[in-house]
Order: C-alpha cells, then sequence, then structure tokens
C-alpha cells in the first residue's frame, strides 16, 4: 500500500489546506475546519438470535454547521473506522456547499458485517444505535440517511426508534426512508443520476458526443447501475462493468437494462450473456470515454493510476482516486470529476424529502428530477469555471467552490 492510502483523514485534511491557501484564507479557517466540531464512539449493546448479548461500536460525526444542521449517511461495513466516518462528514461538508444546500456534513458508521447478521438482529442493532443518537441528532442538528449496507427499511427503524423517543412523529429525522412513510420519489436513484448530469455537462464542455461514447462502470450498485442505464439512454456504450462478483466486457457495449435486471437476479455482472470476464484493472485500461468509479475509497491510487485512460473519470463513490494520483492523471489531461460535485445528487434529493417532510407536502417525480437537473447543471458550471478562472483541477476547484461557501458563513457568524 502506498503513503498516501494510509489515512484518509489526513488526505482531506490536506485539501483542505491547499484550497484555504488558493483562497488566500486567514489560517484560523483552516484551524476549523479540519476537524469535526463533534464526533463520538458509541457501544451498541444487540441481543443475537441465540440469546447471548454482542456489542458493536458505532460513530457519529459532525464536522461544520455553519451552512446548517449537520447532513450524512450511516454505513454498516466490517471495515468503519473512526477517521473514515470523520473523514466522510468533512467530505460531506463541501459537497453541501458544493450544490448550494443549506447543511453542513456529517457521517456515521457501525463496525459489522450487515450479512452474518438475521433480519432481527440488523432491526435491533438499527433501533439500538439510534437510541445512542437521539439526543444528537434530529431535523434541525443533523440528519441521517442510508449509505453502504443500509437501505430504506434500516431508516425506518431508526426513524422509529426516534419518534419512540420523542413521543411524536419526527419524518424530517432521517432521509432515504420508504415513500410510503416520507420518502421522497427519485430517492433511490438519484446519486446515479446526478453522476451522469456532471458527466453529460463535461461531455458538453468538452466537445465529446454522448452518443456513442464508450463508458466503463467500476462498482455496478445502486449508483454504478443507475449511471450506466442512464448513459446507455443517452446513447452511450457500456462496454464494461466489474463489481465484487467480477466483471463483464463487450466492445459494442451491453444493454444496461438487461445488465441491471442480471445483476438483480445474480448479485454479479460476471457472466452476463455475451460478455467476456474482465479484471479490475483491465477495465482500468480500457481506452474509453468515461470511467464511472463507483466502488468504495481508494480504487485509484499511484499504483495503479498509469493504467487509466479514460478522458473523464465520474467519482460515483466517495473518494474513489486518492489525491496524488488524480494529480498524476491531471498532469496526463484526464478531467476528473470529483465525489462532492459528481455523487452529490443523492443529498440534493435527501434535501428535497427533507423539505417535503417539514412542509408535510410531497411532490412529483417529474418536480424532483427537474429540481436535481437545474441543481447538478448550476453546480458544474460553478465549479468548472472555478477551474479554468484559477486554473486548478476540477477536484482544487469544487474544494474552493465549497469552502468559499462554508467560510462566507463562518465568517458572518463571528466564528473568525
Amino acid at each position: 500500500m502506498s503513503k498516501e492510502n494510509l489515512n484518509v483523514f489526513a488526505q482531506v485534511q490536506a485539501q483542505i489546506k491547499e484550497a484555504c491557501d488558493l483562497l488566500g484564507l486567514d489560517n484560523s479557517y483552516y484551524e476549523i475546519l479540519k476537524t469535526p466540531q463533534r464526533a463520538m464512539e458509541v457501544a451498541i449493546p444487540v441481543r443475537m438470535d441465540d440469546g447471548t448479548v454482542k456489542t458493536f461500536i458505532g460513530y457519529r460525526s459532525q464536522h461544520n454547521t455553519a451552512n446548517g444542521p449537520a447532513k450524512g449517511g450511516i454505513r454498516f461495513h466490517p471495515d468503519v473506522t473512526f477517521d473514515e466516518v470523520k473523514t466522510l462528514s468533512m467530505w460531506m461538508t463541501f459537497k453541501c456547499a458544493v450544490i448550494g444546500l443549506p447543511y453542513g456534513g456529517g457521517k456515521g458508521g457501525i463496525t459489522v458485517d450487515p450479512s452474518k447478521l438475521s433480519l432481527g438482529e440488523k432491526e435491533r442493532l438499527a433501533r439500538g444505535f439510534a437510541r445512542r443518537l437521539g439526543d444528537f441528532i434530529g431535523p434541525e442538528i443533523d440528519i441521517p440517511a442510508p449509505d453502504v449496507n443500509t437501505n430504506p427499511q434500516i431508516m425506518a427503524w431508526m426513524v422509529d426508534e426516534y419518534n419512540a423517543m420523542k413521543g411524536y412523529n419526527n419524518p424530517g429525522v432521517i432521509t432515504g426512508k420508504p415513500v410510503l412513510i416520507g420518502g421522497s420519489l427519485g430517492r433511490t436513484e438519484a446519486t446515479g443520476r446526478g453522476v451522469v448530469i456532471t458527466t453529460r455537462e463535461a461531455c458538453a464542455a468538452m466537445k465529446i458526443d454522448l452518443k456513442g461514447a464508450k463508458v466503463a462502470v467500476h462498482g455496478y450498485g445502486n449508483v454504478g447501475s443507475f449511471a450506466g442505464l442512464y448513459l446507455h439512454e443517452m446513447g452511450s456504450k457500456i462496454v464494461a462493468a466489474f463489481d465484487l462478483g467480477g466483471g463483464a466486457y463487450h466492445p459494442d457495449g451491453m444493454d444496461a437494462k438487461q445488465l441491471q435486471d442480471y445483476v438483480t437476479k445474480n448479485r454479479t455482472v460476471q457472466g452476463f450473456p455475451g460478455s467476456k470476464p474482465i479484471t479490475a484493472e483491465e477495465l482500468f485500461a480500457l481506452e474509453v470515454d468515461v470511467l464511472v468509479l463507483a466502488a468504495l475509497e481508494n480504487t485509484i491510487t499511484m499504483e495503479n493510476q498509469h493504467l487509466v485512460k479514460a478522458r473523464i473519470i465520474s467519482e460515483g463513490a466517495n473518494g474513489p482516486v486518492t489525491t496524488e494520483a488524480g494529480k498524476k492523471m491531471h498532469e496526463r489531461g484526464i478531467v476528473i470529476l470529483p465525489d462532492i460535485l459528481a455523487n452529490a445528487g443523492g443529498v440534493t434529493v435527501s434535501y428535497f424529502e427533507w423539505v417535503q417532510n417539514l412542509q408535510n407536502y410531497y411532490w412529483p417525480l417529474e418536480e424532483v428530477n427537474e429540481k436535481l437537473e437545474r441543481n447538478m447543471v448550476n453546480a458544474f458550471a460553478n465549479v468548472w469555471k472555478m477551474a479554468n478562472d484559477k486554473k486548478v483541477d476540477m477536484r482544487t476547484a469544487a474544494y474552493l467552490v465549497g469552502i468559499r461557501r462554508v467560510a462566507d458563513a463562518m465568517k458572518l457568524y463571528g466564528w473568525v
């Protein structure tokens, strides 16, 4: 493992410092932004199906609330660490600022392998975590949402537990809920749709015709599959896809709807009819127009960045390209659409869900998608302009836009 991967928390601190310096901000801003305002570790005892009690460790980080209450997902994963959760909360602050949402950044997680839990154990774990967080979350404080290995059902359990603690219904405490109990239409596909809107705008700016453009997708879960589907509908060729089960390659492109259906049934893209197996390294080395990275952090590092031949990388996941690797690829002319811009569609529609909860008035799908389109297009234009004005890569430009907005709010409040 190369040095740039050892600590993602230090990595995001370096990104913040670089942006603060480029903006000419006093060091006071960096001192406030370099660490979360509040981060907690909690122990969650769970009665297992065999009658024993097992304690799980959970985390919640609230990075900065100058622009509004904290906002960010909760993940269930065996590799969840405190540093990871804190880092993700920091990214959320700037993601919300880039897209122009009245939120700060939050994130949560539990160190657990959910595949080893029964449905009942998973429910008791989710409810226990909600009880531990009950005094620190709320519609005006911190609004969690689904993330890796969590879903609308888990959010519903958490909302119910929170409601029981408070004694009345609070649908706005958590987003990503089932539509029947206050969720928003369009939320499931929102992150993938946002990736595609950003990619489309970048292609237009770079004079790349999406019709016939070759696309490879690494990580074919919710985000990757919807990104592939919408790009396919725009006429692009999905030539390769990869997930935990393996890869699928077809030089003439694969039908993304059929591929999505195949994954739902078989839980992997590998073996898709007419395709050939492909490794992750082989996928990265393909000469494609767009590479969508929709798996986990540190997918592209200094050890494999030299393989990439794509013209555009769209970060559907959080932190899939390390800072050092990103700079190297920028030098080679590869445009990276950073996570805090490209995958902001999810938190944008989560914001819409929160607004609908507070108003108790719900919008049709067309209105949700129209508002998402407008927000993503405006955000891309702002970051693209910043990149050209400052002569920097898109990731740096996104941090400049985001940190500028947070810094301005901090100054108005008198924090600095």
